[in-house]
């Protein structure tokens, strides 16, 4: 039935034999494996209802500014991961917020990373506690393109997403073949992607499937034998089918499994107090609950480690199923809808330093839309869904008589109705409602009551209006919302949770947010030019207790951000393209009070790609510039004496110098479905640890942390890959 797919289905089972494949280090893409396809064997394009409602624009529900990374760009970076493709992106930050467990955030606009919404195919199928721990192990292998839309609402089904949205578009199949991709680099970085696609011979059902595995090694840039970036293995699988009942009738249906091990903390292979820290298994059977009486030579952080390994170690295994399922109806010309679930099940067992943390977040998502042609200049959509998230958590400070569980539920039904309205030629006019329901409840039974029991109204207008050939203006507003429920909310809040958790939330987080820009498209030029402003109420913060019991509560005073950024493209040649992006990010004293690490608040970005022959060459600089981390709270120290107090002439530095890192890409066509490339990350080696600057440290108390993060923590990596289509 499926001509070319055998050969994608019998290397996609390789991938699934254990130790089949060494760890690799590179990513693939759909539109390569197009390209590739079109100079060589037979091809079978198909165009499905889906793909012909969506070009047709009756599955239109958005007309602002959005930033896409298409495959080919994916590919420019060898991107591994979501968190490596959409970084340094206009608006976006991804920010690595420990050095023991690699947490990243995905910041839009300046807004904190869990006020950013992760969509697949359109979908939430991210629950809460999963945009910490295995956001970077999702694959780009598959990745058609990703979209950036910034700004509270910018979704319809997602009004939560107070910073804006990330849609990752996974590859449609429209003919049959498989792409190949393997690579390893320095570091153990190495990785392995396979996509496979198959066309039925009736043409109706499409299947796409995607494996990858990846991991990278930790890295030890001081020789304290702690390390300033985890180990990490992920794997995923993914299969897409698209199958067309009628020429009226598509039902799309995608699972994914994906599974992620980190470990962070001491080096393994070396030899610490409680023994040679030989695996992580012998990492974790080695606790005993008995405390070093000193972590570091002299009590110095930049000294060697000569603790006990289960000390310094964070080990977070996270296993993620997402099953979404969307069934689209076109009435007639005028009349679509769409039924859509998703739903998803997030695990994440952990050790932190001898604390140990289970929970499990279930969340079910469930939709109903129509899309209706009112006439030719007004586009109808309405519909009503539903989100219930159930997490259930458990640790090892249960056994307190004062302990309070962080388990909760959380229900939001929603109506929402939105207009597009072509006024004229030029202008076009996106007006949309929310109505939401909303219900946050702490289950544990030390706290009675709801914690949030709101309705809420979620008003956006988006606008776009064409000047000329050339100028373009858009302008967007809207408001939205987000319960703050998780203990990760701006830091590890499950750290020294042994006491429980407190919980001080009765508001939902409120924001309202405005973005203008200008674009400019000539035939070698574009420029676009962008300012956005937003001011959240009731922003969540993580504090803690006179008993140092983790606290999640909210600021008193309102906190707002603004940022503004242009983007240039030039093509030189047809072969030759330049960019360059700058940006500013301005925060107010009550955002920054709320910020754990020092976010980033001028960067420039710069990218060349040439080709030339079957040669393309790819180079990306980016500049950050210098800060005062005094100002989002920083304050630590590198020393403590034999009583454990800290040495007030090691204090650490609160001036975090500006930087560059540079990255470069080589690939060579070997033959029109054979791709070499070669590339090295970070070429200059720049990271704070070889600055003098260990993220360790000692806070005013003697307590010791991880997280005085300002700089890159992985240094130079090179690579070698190979791709090949079938």
């Amino acid at each position: 039935m499926f001509n070319k797919t055998s050969v994608a289905l019998a290397v996609f089972l390789a991938l699934q034999v254990p130790h089949a494949v060494a760890h690799n280090d590179e990513d693939t893409q759909a539109s390569s494996a197009q390209a590739h396809a079109e100079k060589s064997i037979e091809r079978i394009e198909v165009q499905g209802v889906r793909q012909r409602l969506e070009r047709a624009g009756m599955l239109s529900d958005n007309i602002m500014k959005t930033e896409v990374m298409t495959a080919d760009q994916i590919d420019n970076k060898n991107a591994i991961n979501l968190t490596d493709a959409i970084n340094n992106m206009p608006g976006v930050r991804v920010s690595n917020e420990c050095s023991m467990c690699g947490v990243k955030r995905i910041m839009l606009n300046g807004l904190r990373g869990e006020q950013t919404t992760i969509l697949i195919d359109g979908l939430p199928v991210h629950a809460m506690i999963a945009g910490y721990y295995a956001v970077d192990a999702i694959p780009t292998t598959g990745i058609d393109r990703i979209e950036v839309a910034r700004g509270a609402g910018a979704s319809l089904i997602a009004p939560e997403a107070i910073g804006g949205t990330i849609n990752v578009i996974t590859q449609t199949a429209t003919e049959n073949g498989a792409t190949l991709d393997i690579s390893m680099g320095e570091n153990g970085n190495q990785k392995i992607g396979l996509l496979g696609t198959g066309v039925s011979d009736d043409k109706r059902t499409r299947a796409t499937l995607i494996g990858q595995f990846d991991t990278r090694d930790q890295v030890d840039e001081d020789n304290n034998l702690v390390n300033e970036a985890p180990q990490q293995t992920n794997q995923s699988f993914t299969v897409r089918l698209s199958h067309d009942l009628t020429d009226n009738d598509n039902l799309l249906m995608r699972y994914s499994h994906v599974d992620s091990e980190i470990f962070g903390g001491p080096m393994l292979g070396e030899v610490f107090a409680d023994g040679i820290a030989s695996s992580v298994g012998s990492v974790l059977t080695n606790f005993d609950d008995v405390a070093s009486s000193q972590l570091f030579e002299n009590g110095d952080v930049r000294n060697k480690f000569i603790g006990k390994a289960w000390e310094t170690t964070e080990w977070i295994h996270t296993e993620r199923d997402e099953l979404s399922l969307s069934w689209l109806h076109e009435l007639n010309e005028n009349w679509n809808t769409t039924l859509a679930a998703s739903y998803s099940d997030h695990t994440q067992d952990s050790f932190y330093e001898g604390f140990r943390y289970y929970a499990e977040d279930k969340m079910l998502y469930l939709d109903a839309r129509v899309n209706y042609f009112l006439n030719d200049q007004h586009l109808i959509t309405f519909g009503v869904d539903n989100r219930s998230e159930e997490m259930r958590s458990r640790s090892s400070g249960e056994g307190s008589k004062d302990y309070v569980s962080d388990s909760f539920d959380y229900d939001v039904l929603g109506f929402y109705i939105q207009d597009t309205w072509q006024a004229s030629d030029d202008l076009e006019i996106a007006m949309a409602l929310r109505y939401d329901s909303i219900s946050a409840d702490f289950i544990d039974p030390k706290k009675p009551g709801k914690e949030i029991d709101k309705s809420i109204l979620a008003p956006r207008v988006d606008i776009r209006y064409q000047h000329n050939d050339e100028w373009t203006s858009r302008l967007s507003a809207g408001r939205g919302y987000r319960a703050p429920l998780s203990f990760f909310e701006t830091d590890h809040g499950v750290l020294d949770a042994n006491l429980g958790f407190e919980i001080d939330i009765e508001e939902l987080e409120r924001s309202t947010s405005a973005t203008y820009t200008l674009s400019y498209n000539a035939d070698h030029l574009s420029v676009s030019s962008s300012v956005a402003w937003t001011e959240v109420e009731n922003l969540a913060r993580l504090t803690e207790t006179d008993k140092g019991v983790p606290l999640l509560t909210q600021l008193d005073e309102k906190a707002s951000v603004t940022t503004a950024d242009i983007s240039i493209g030039y093509d030189v040649t047809h072969d030759f393209t330049l960019n360059l992006t700058a940006e500013g990010f301005f925060y107010d004293d009550a955002f920054k009070s709320s910020y754990s690490l020092a976010p980033v608040e001028q960067r420039i970005t710069f990218s060349a790609d040439y080709e030339l022959n079957d040669w393309q060459f790819f180079a990306n600089a980016v500049w950050i510039g210098s800060r005062d981390l005094a100002e989002y709270g920083y304050e630590g120290y590198n020393q403590v004496d034999g009583n454990g107090n800290v040495i007030a002439s090691s204090k650490k530095s609160t001036d975090a110098p500006s930087y560059i890192t540079v990255d470069l890409k080589v690939t060579k066509a070997i033959t029109d479905n054979i791709d070499f490339y070669a590339g090295v990350t970070n070429l200059f080696d720049y990271t704070q640890a070889n600055e003098g600057e260990s993220p360790l440290f000692f806070d005013a108390d003697g307590g010791y942390d991880v997280a005085y993060i300002w700089g890159p923590l992985r240094g130079r990596e090179a690579y070698l890959g190979i791709k090949a289509s079938f």
